[in-house]
């Protein structure tokens, strides 16, 4: 019995060890995988998806899903320095987030175009708000006809929990250095003073996205005004406006980025993105997944007192 017993536990074990080995073999596939490998001219394609966040992610797994900041800038830079790279595509599945990191990812794709190659925007499901405006950086914009763009305009959320915590009987003591320390801290009202403080800040960053949009659509800025009423345009309206080129799908959109280079043939292409992390290489069942619309009203509520290019969908 002893040795029958032993025998089961070895081949349980073996077993574990073959299903260990197997996941670690699909795993080092998925991140060695490098689609750059070839000779040729190349199209770069650089995915920003989902919400945009400044800095990068803790680590290199599992980073999927959120659209960093200094990940997004390395992959422009990589791009831009690789001589085989003739032309990029900005693949923009995202509706926005930080202003400054906004910001961040607009000033690389300048840097880039400053170089010479051309660059196309091509939106995917939702591109809108931070999506827009890192696209209106490119030489041309792409869109599907259903996609949703535009929310051009900027968003605070400061709740305002004053009314639960009388109900369950709890009092905050604040002691603060000035009267506006706790303005954005949730527990209490805006008082007059500091909405003005708030609005003035949003009209900042508001002027700021309206200048943008003008100056890569080539639109005058009262008319830009007129579109940015925070409004969401599918890519057909979006089309008809003038704030996309051309209706398109990703494909559509490396086409035309290999004619602006002049490269002949089928180009190569390069793919610049998230690796996926360990648990995702289990699948969805293990691990949820987040759509945009998910990650960003999960987005939204965590990010109270900041300002931001950000479309929450309904």
């Amino acid at each position: 019995m002893k040795s029958r017993g032993l025998i089961v536990v070895t081949i349980v074990l073996g077993l574990m060890a073959c299903a260990l080995l197997a996941c670690i073999g699909v795993i080092f596939v998925r991140l060695t995988a490098d689609s750059s490998a070839g000779f040729g001219d190349a199209v770069a394609i650089i995915y920003v998806e989902g919400p945009i966040v400044m800095g990068k992610p803790e680590s290199d797994f599992g980073s999927t899903g959120i659209a960093y900041s200094e990940t997004i800038v390395k992959y422009l830079r990589d791009a831009q320095n690789d001589s085989s790279v003739k032309a990029i595509v900005l693949r923009v599945a995202s509706p926005g987030g930080s202003v400054v990191a906004s910001r961040e990812i607009y000033d690389a794709i300048i840097a880039a175009r400053a170089t010479g190659k051309p660059i196309v925007a091509s939106c995917g499901e939702v591109a809108a708000s931070g999506g827009y405006y890192i696209a209106t950086a490119a030489h041309k914009i792409y869109a599907h006809p259903a996609t949703m763009t535009g929310s051009i305009g900027v968003i605070s959320v400061l709740p305002n929990l004053e009314g639960l915590t009388d109900k369950i009987g709890v009092k905050m003591v604040v002691v603060k250095s000035g009267p506006h320390k706790d303005e954005s801290y949730g527990y209490r009202d805006l008082t007059p003073e500091e909405r003005e403080i708030w609005q003035k800040m949003i009209d900042e960053a508001y002027s700021d996205f309206v200048d943008i949009v003008a100056q890569g659509r080539h639109l005058d800025t009262e008319r830009v005004k007129q579109l940015a009423d925070g409004r969401i345009y599918t890519g057909k309206q979006a089309k008809e406006v003038g704030l996309v080129d051309e209706l398109g799908n990703l494909d559509a959109a490396v086409d035309a980025a290999a004619k602006m280079a002049k490269i002949s043939g089928t180009p190569r292409r390069i793919e610049f993105r998230n690796k996926s992390g360990f648990l995702d290489a289990f699948g969805s069942s293990v691990v949820p997944n987040w759509g945009t619309k998910e990650l960003a009203d999960l987005f939204a509520l965590k990010q109270w007192g900041r300002v931001m290019y950000l479309y929450v969908a309904p």
